[in-house]
């Protein structure tokens, strides 16, 4: 599994980049298996995490570690970096951090690696089984559109065009990896951003609800890249499958019926004051996660992220289009 992404599923790559967008601090990672902060922005696992352990995976390594070298690639690599887009200048206000375009070339590092370990026929069959995993997009808005302080393209672009701007930019790094030699794709959609804590603390919509308008300029994104992975399975691109997956609806379920999934609070975050930020460095976080649909402003509950892990793996075509990610698995091109 090769892991392309945003802060939802970084797994340390920040620890190691001259950035503010850490969580290698208590109380993250508080839930893990090795009760410490891992660089995870969650109490404990990420999606990627309880996906791979449906396939049977173990989580793959950071790629900015030194030690993910050698033997360590062969399961695959993470190159999710927090506070990344999919346009280059997102999240910049943080500091530094892998773009979608610098994690594409971060995988052709390892691709490096993995051609002076194996033969070219056999490279070419463990890429074809390999699934990539894309989750981006997010901070394209919360840290880059809806920040029009900082950047401008809230005025240059409304949000169909905004939209359009990232799914091309999208696209062609989705060509680059399959022009290198991977064929599986699973590309999350985003969920309702108007509905996380961060969101609702800047009073643009009603107390207690969700932002209504935030949620609406996501559409032409969703849809778009939907549209996107239709158009990358019409046989333009042999020998490969693309899947996109209905984070919106998935996330949006458990919003809009909490108590079905064992959840109460859902609308501030266990740690950071709830609503504005992230987790302050040492302050105790809520005392029953389970109960939490966000852990911080921003990142939902090791709970929460089970729950999407479960559905992409698992569940129906409106979760998951074309095929769920067990059936994506089973599949054998070469």
């Amino acid at each position: 599994m090769y892991v392309f992404g945003d802060s939802l599923v970084d797994n340390g790559n920040n620890n190691f980049l001259r950035s503010i967008a850490k969580s290698n601090y208590y109380p993250y990672g508080i839930d893990s298996n090795r009760g410490t902060a891992t660089g995870k922005f969650s109490n404990g696992d990420t999606f990627v995490d309880y996906l791979g352990a449906w396939l049977g995976l173990p989580a793959p390594p950071p790629f900015a570690d030194p030690t993910t070298t050698g033997p360590r690639i062969l399961g695959g690599v993470n190159y999710a970096s927090a506070a990344a887009g999919i346009l280059d200048e997102t999240g910049q206000h943080y500091g530094e951090r892998y773009s979608l375009s610098q994690q594409v070339i971060n995988f052709e590092t390892t691709l490096s690696q993995l051609r002076t370990m194996m033969s070219g026929p056999n490279l070419s069959r463990y890429l074809s089984k390999a699934i990539a995993v894309v989750v981006l997009g997010s901070n394209d808005y919360i840290n880059n559109y809806l920040l029009p302080g900082l950047y401008p393209t809230s005025f240059n672009y409304n949000p169909t065009q905004f939209a359009n701007l990232l799914l091309n930019h999208y696209a062609r790094q989705l060509v680059a990896l399959y022009s290198v030699g991977l064929r599986k794709f699973v590309l999350a959609g985003l969920g309702p951003l108007g509905c996380i804590p961060n969101q609702r603390a800047t009073g643009q919509g009603p107390p207690g609800r969700c932002v209504d308008y935030v949620n609406q300029i996501l559409g032409p994104f969703n849809q778009g890249l939907l549209s996107l992975v239709d158009a990358l399975n019409n046989g333009s691109h042999p020998g490969s499958i693309f899947v996109y997956g209905n984070s919106y609806a998935a996330m949006g379920d458990i919003l809009n019926n909490p108590a079905r999934y064992g959840f109460r609070v859902v609308d501030r975050g266990c740690c950071g004051f709830g609503q504005q930020i992230t987790c302050l460095p040492w302050m105790p976080p809520c005392f029953d996660r389970t109960q939490y649909v966000f852990w911080d402003a921003f990142h939902p509950t090791q709970a929460v992220d089970a729950v999407l892990a479960h559905r992409a793996y698992a569940g129906p075509p409106s979760d998951c289009h074309p095929i769920n990610v067990q059936q994506l698995a089973l599949i054998n091109f070469l």
